[in-house]
């Protein structure tokens, strides 16, 4: 027997069926350049935008907010300059489907 046996090849088609599940209930999640979403985020009156910081094994900031339907995801080295009316919500982390 060898490494691609049943078991492996089991795990590999729960892994997409995980991701394929995740993105159906999240709908589209569009990732764009800090740039952008900070635009985005610009056009919005009283923002909500999810954070989480830099952890150990995610380098950067992740940034998530909802805008006419879609979600728009963000990564930066460095925090981002939100508007001052934006409101925050600081999560432990940001999970995004591959």
């Amino acid at each position: 027997m060898n490494a691609w046996d049943g078991s492996a090849a089991g795990a590999g088609a729960a892994h997409a069926a995980a991701v394929a599940n995740a993105i159906r209930a999240s709908g589209a999640i569009v990732r764009v350049p800090p740039g952008e979403f900070l635009r985005i985020v610009g056009r919005m009156e009283r923002p909500l935008v999810v954070v989480a910081g830099k952890g150990f094994l995610s380098p950067g900031h992740k940034y998530l907010t909802s805008y006419k339907g879609l979600a728009f995801y963000a990564r930066s080295p460095e925090p981002l300059p939100l508007p001052g009316d934006t409101e925050l919500v600081t999560a432990k982390s940001i999970w995004i489907p591959s």
